[in-house]
Order: structure tokens, then sequence, then C-alpha cells
């Protein structure tokens, strides 16, 4: 869709598509630049946020009004509140020692019940981080005590992962605190909003397909 869509400018405007390409890098660029490092994001707020979003985009519909910045205006802010968001379940795991990734395995294994095992598959099907990450995740878990390894009887190459004691009484503790940091995060809409907004999310998720990494 990208591609017909940089060919309808080529023609229109008489420039190459890459240049139409590297115009639309270019405001991700911008979106991204002052996100990279905690302080300015701590001291920007949201109202601020979408006032720079709104800016980038009017002065691109200024300069190249060929362009319809309709989307970007939803896209530009998707990526600057996932790194927000990522950013504050962060602060709130680290006094418990843990990254949101060891909280994405941990529940996923709390959240099974009895006996708190599941198989790699069953892991990949569930978790929301990559499959290399995962793997570099239980390997970390399991250094800290916080899982075990069970090897399958059937397959010698595969092997369960299970929560240990003091995984499960950390699980439990934080994932409780990232309820709570969730809660708070859209605490600025109405339970209806929320709704809403979790249904459009949903649809938009099975519009651009699984992950790059996933089938």
């Amino acid at each position: 869709m990208f591609k017909r869509t940089s060919a309808e400018w080529e023609r229109r405007a008489g420039r190459p598509s890459v240049a139409i390409y590297l115009d639309i890098k270019i405001l991700y660029v911008k979106l991204c630049e002052d996100d990279r490092t905690g302080a300015p994001m701590a001291r920007r707020t949201e109202g601020e946020d979408d006032d720079r979003i709104d800016r980038l985009l009017a002065e691109w519909r200024a300069e190249r009004p060929e362009l319809d910045a309709a989307a970007m205006a939803v896209v530009g802010r998707l990526l600057s509140i996932g790194r927000r968001l990522e950013a504050r379940a962060n602060a709130v795991l680290r006094p418990l020692g843990l990254h949101y990734t060891d909280l994405d395995v941990l529940a996923t294994l709390r959240r099974g019940g009895r006996p708190y095992r599941r198989t790699p598959t069953e892991l990949r099907d569930s978790v929301l981080i990559t499959s290399g990450a995962m793997t570099a995740c239980l390997d970390r878990l399991e250094r800290d005590g916080l899982i075990t390894r069970i090897a399958d009887p059937n397959d010698r190459r595969s092997s369960a992962a299970a929560l240990t004691g003091e995984g499960r009484k950390l699980i439990d503790k934080a994932i409780a605190v990232r309820f709570a940091e969730a809660a708070d995060s859209l605490s600025g809409l109405s339970a209806a909003e929320g709704a809403r907004l979790a249904a459009l999310l949903k649809k938009l998720g099975r519009t651009l397909g699984p992950p790059a990494d996933e089938p």
C-alpha cells in the first residue's frame, strides 16, 4: 500500500519516491529525538507532547500540503505513548528488580494457574515480547531463581518453564503494582472511553497482522 502511494506522489510531485519516504522518516525522527533519555520525558507533560505533534503536523501541511498527515496524527501519538507507557512500567517495577519483559513472562506463568508451568510454545503464544527476547529473559529469570526449567521427557531438546516459590511471591506483588500503574495511566479517560479505545486498538492490531517475528 505504501509503495503505491509513493508512486502516486512521484507522479504528482515529479520527485523520486525515496525523497517522499525520507520526508515521512523526518517526521518520525522529530517525534523520537526528545524521547531517547528519561530527563526530557520527565519534564514534558502529555499536553505539551500533543501540542508538539500538532505543531509538527501543521508544519508538514504547510510545507507539503499534498501529503495526507491524518494517519501520522495517530501513528505518531501511538509511537510516543508506547515509549512513555514502557518507561512508566519500568519505573514502578525497578524497585522490585524487574523489567517489564520479566514481568510479562512471570505473569504468563502465574495466570495459567497450578502448576504455574508453560511449554516454550505456550509462552510464545502468550507473551508480548519477541522469541529472542523471551529466551534471554528466561535465562535471566532462571539465574535469579524465579523460574526453573523442567525437561520434557518426550523431547530432550525442549524444556518447560515453571515458577519457583520465590518467583510466585514476586509476581503476585509485582502484578498488583503493574495493574495499579496501568489504571493510573488511563485516569484521564472515562471507563467508556477506555473501553472504546481498547476496542479500536484491537481492531488496529488485527489490520496490522502479527509482529514480524511471528508466523
